[in-house]
């Protein structure tokens, strides 16, 4: 058996302990059951990797295939989709869970705004104005493009975006993408045929190294099924997403999944102590 260690979004922290085979979704599912989350699809489980890098536990592939020490390793419980409107979120559980992810990243600096911004920002979380923030949801890998100029690679809700920093200076949106993939630490985003004539068919930039190019691709291909697809993939990522010799696919219910669920079962709020995870 594993004893694996999990720290909230209030700091605290829990030992879990799953089957020594278990795949990353056995230890996501034991942490929302023992937070009593219904809409868990818009969180994960985060860790630093042994080459340093902060990348996504992988739910369907087993944890020793990921952490080479997991007893070591300090799992995060985070926030990993930011939608577009924070009123989608229907349990008041989930949204006080941003609110204190939020609160997090405004205190690290991973959110760089004004203080005034940032007073506000807490203040009207819970109305859903979070999201007039420039920055909200964004956590920009660092990395150079075709000409070596310093930038930012980041993904949301509507694609891939490009960061002078913290100014956007070039969005891609789904619809534009043809295919992203990567080749060693270099990341590739394949427009249209429309799109290209205006500019290169292939845009190249390089990133820190592969593993941190790779764990971008792969927040790339989660972001873009989340958001983008009516329901879970069952299969390998379509040609959008590929990348040669990879299966990773999302695992879960996609945000159309979850407004669907909630607007049938029309279900109360699930009743929460906010106490266990600290006050605001």
């Amino acid at each position: 058996m594993l004893h694996l260690k999990v720290q909230f979004l209030d700091d605290s922290q829990k030992i879990f302990v799953v089957d020594q085979k278990s795949c990353g979704k056995g230890l996501f599912n034991l942490t929302c059951s023992h937070l009593n989350l219904a809409e868990k699809e818009y969180f994960g489980l985060e860790f630093r990797s042994q080459a340093g890098n902060h990348v996504w536990l992988e739910p369907l592939k087993p944890i020793t295939k990921q952490v080479k020490n997991p007893k070591e390793v300090l799992f995060k419980f985070m926030v990993k989709f930011f939608p577009v409107d924070p009123g989608h979120l229907r349990e008041e559980l989930t949204r006080y869970l941003f609110t204190l992810q939020i609160k997090k990243d405004l205190a690290l600096g991973q959110l760089p705004c004004s203080d005034k911004s940032a007073a506000l920002l807490v203040s009207h979380l819970l109305q859903c104005k979070g999201r007039k923030l420039e920055m909200y949801g964004i956590r920009p890998p660092p990395a150079s493009d075709g000409e070596g100029t310093q930038i930012n690679l980041a993904v949301t809700h509507m694609g891939v975006l490009v960061l002078r920093g913290n100014t956007k200076i070039n969005t891609f949106n789904w619809s534009k993408i043809r295919k992203l993939s990567f080749k060693r630490k270099h990341f590739l985003i394949k427009l249209h045929a429309n799109i290209s004539a205006l500019c290169k068919d292939t845009l190249e930039f390089t990133m820190a190294s592969r593993d941190a190019c790779k764990a971008f691709w792969k927040t790339c291909v989660e972001y873009h099924a989340f958001f983008r697809l009516s329901e879970e993939p069952k299969s390998k990522p379509k040609a959008l997403l590929c990348s040669k010799g990879s299966s990773f696919r999302y695992s879960g219910r996609t945000q159309r999944q979850l407004l669907e669920h909630g607007r049938k079962a029309k279900m109360k709020s699930l009743p929460f102590e906010s106490c266990f995870l600290g006050s605001l």
